[in-house]
């Protein structure tokens, strides 16, 4: 008779989404999705490639020519970037590397799968980010005379007050929030990592007259931001009310139009500006809840403001206080010139 080996991947699965991913990594719910939505996608690739259901797969299926193939398809058939063909390895990786522990006869075949490598080739977008005048611009197409329009007044200023992620702001609860001075806000970061970020008064008062107008006014444990229909707002709602309010905006600001804003640009704005203010980067990566100073140095290259301060103290006489303009017919000082371009 033949050993019953069905369902050792599927089994395997389920102690690897809930047992391996969140209590022995400790990571993210979101991140646990995005890993989650890998291996289905590498699933079904493996199931029309084998000609058998998904149920029938075995520990043989996940290899590295699989593999392989798979990230092909990823690229060639729906077109994904190479940072999202690197995302859905690093998940298959990951699985790789918990079966190799819960299979020791299947060793050699996952090392090779932990064998196929990275592809190299990303670009990296300049940082979006909003500056002083376009925040205010945004803030003031709110009309804060509806519930809606006070509810979104409060949220975007408390994101551009904390630099919090927007499912950081969007999980915040009454007992969260301190209205009294000192005013600051509890937050729940990635692997389960709590900080405590300060407000401004404005931002606490806004706060406490948000809570005033939940019906539940005794729940501690109530969210703040909700949709109409009462439910806790979402990441995709946000979205679209910031979408909204950017549009809006640019009818009195401009520069609006070229940018590609979205929900963690005003995390970068909060970011920006903190670093223009000369808030050093240890300080920085604490209140924005980096897990590394690696991550917050990348704010050092975004804003062009920063650089210039940085060119003017390094090479003072290439951007002085002279202005640039015509260099007349046969003047001898084109070096000069040169340098006040």
């Amino acid at each position: 008779m033949k050993p019953d080996r069905s369902n050792t991947l599927g089994r395997a699965l389920v102690r690897f989404f809930q047992e391996y991913l969140p209590n022995l990594r400790g990571m993210s719910s979101h991140t646990i999705h995005g890993y989650r939505d890998a291996v289905v996608l590498f699933l079904r690739f493996a199931s029309e490639q084998t000609g058998r259901s998904v149920e029938e797969l075995d520990m043989v299926d996940l290899n590295a020519e699989q593999v392989a193939a798979f990230l092909d398809f990823l690229e060639r058939e729906r077109r994904n970037g190479i940072s999202t063909r690197n995302a859905r390895l690093a998940a298959l990786h990951c699985l790789a590397h918990f079966l190799a522990g819960e299979h020791p006869e299947c060793l050699s075949q996952l090392q090779r799968v932990l064998g196929v490598p990275f592809k190299r080739g990303t670009t990296q977008r300049a940082i979006e980010y909003l500056e002083a005048n376009e925040v205010k611009a945004l803030l003031c197409q709110i009309d804060r005379s509806t519930r809606a329009g006070q509810r979104d007044y409060t949220l975007f200023a408390l994101m551009f007050n904390t630099g919090a992620r927007v499912q950081e702001v969007l999980n915040l609860r009454r007992c969260d929030i301190r209205t009294e001075p000192p005013y600051q806000v509890r937050l729940l970061g990635k692997g389960g990592k709590v900080r405590t970020c300060p407000i401004w008064a404005n931002t606490a008062s806004l706060l406490r007259d948000l809570s005033r107008t939940l019906p539940d006014t005794q729940d501690s444990q109530a969210t703040l931001f909700r949709n109409e229909r009462g439910g806790t707002l979402t990441r995709f709602g946000v979205g679209y009310l910031l979408r909204k309010y950017v549009a809006e905006a640019t009818t009195t600001v401009d520069t609006l139009r070229n940018k590609r804003i979205h929900p963690h640009s005003v995390r970068h704005s909060t970011a920006v500006a903190l670093l223009k203010a000369g808030v050093d980067f240890a300080t920085i990566s604490q209140w924005l809840g980096h897990a590394s100073l690696n991550t917050t140095m990348v704010y050092a290259r975004a804003d062009l403001d920063l650089k210039r301060q940085a060119l003017t103290q390094v090479f003072p006489d290439v951007l002085g206080a002279s202005v640039p303009g015509r260099l007349k017919h046969g003047s001898a000082d084109l070096l000069g010139w040169l340098r006040r371009l």
